[in-house]
């Protein structure tokens, strides 16, 4: 099987355009996409895929393999190497955000630019340095054990409160069902390779121009994470969406294509 075929690869666009690919986050699929994807398929190639476990993913499950987020960016890179796509343009949500990233160090002459959606290089606070990251250890402690003892009930639970957007609570029950959809051991051995990844020092390799989007009342990457992240990138530029929660591809798709658009455009027009 190859790699087109285990990530479940979908491609729409120009055959001939600039490649751009859209990563979903934990517990998501390329699904997540749909409202995003389409407004740049009259200038790019776009190309969705989806994780192990995701979607329609028929990657096999190796614990040792996805025990870090190398081995994510690693199936990117399948990805993209068995289509021959160069000049890329990623956009990555949440965790896919720091896969990119990743991608990109192994690969950079692969990549033209990043675009991280809601992104966290680290997501528990370091007091010894003074970062930010949103959770204290015990937090995550929690967090994995009541995703390994019960998973659709911390599914349920979850997912609202990362969607944010409490006064539209059908954006909370996708994010559930997405959620549940997931294979209970592939999602535990994601969230851990997820909430205790620490990223930072690979921020400083990214070597392409980068998008961060932050939104406000981010439960999962508050702002002072988005600061860091597009401070730590040498090309890396900060934009505040007009949006709330973690995942704005999903609640503000028009605010979120409205910050990309100018980004990856005006880049290609040059």
């Amino acid at each position: 099987m190859d790699a087109r075929e285990r990530h479940h690869v979908v491609e729409s666009g120009r055959p001939d355009g600039q490649p751009m690919v859209f990563v979903h986050g934990f517990g998501c699929d390329q699904n997540m996409w749909r409202h995003v994807a389409p407004a740049f398929e009259d200038d790019f190639r776009v190309v969705l895929l989806d994780l192990v476990g995701a979607g329609g993913s028929r990657a096999t499950y190796d614990a040792q393999r996805y025990a870090s987020l190398q081995g994510y960016a690693d199936d990117v890179l399948e990805v993209l190497r068995e289509l021959d796509l160069r000049d890329v343009v990623l956009v990555g949500h949440s965790v896919a955000a720091m896969i990119g990233g990743l991608a990109q160090v192994t690969e950079p002459d692969r990549f033209a630019s990043l675009v991280m959606v809601a992104p966290s290089p680290r997501y528990v606070d370091d007091p010894a340095t003074g970062y930010v990251g949103g959770f204290a250890e015990e937090d995550i402690d929690e967090l994995l054990e009541s995703l390994g003892s019960n998973y659709l009930g911390w599914s349920s639970a979850m997912a609202p409160v990362i969607v944010g957007n409490a006064d539209r609570p059908e954006l909370g029950q996708e994010l559930t069902a997405s959620f549940c959809r997931m294979d209970p051991v592939v999602a535990r051995g994601f969230a851990t390779a997820t909430f205790r990844s620490d990223s930072r020092e690979d921020l400083p390799r990214i070597s392409v121009p980068t998008l961060v989007l932050q939104c406000t009342q981010d439960a999962i990457a508050p702002v002072a994470v988005g600061e860091y992240v597009a401070a730590a990138i040498p090309d890396g530029s900060l934009v505040m969406l007009d949006a709330t929660g973690h995942c704005p591809n999903l609640s503000a798709p028009d605010q979120t294509v409205a910050a990309i658009a100018p980004f990856v455009r005006g880049r290609r027009a040059a």
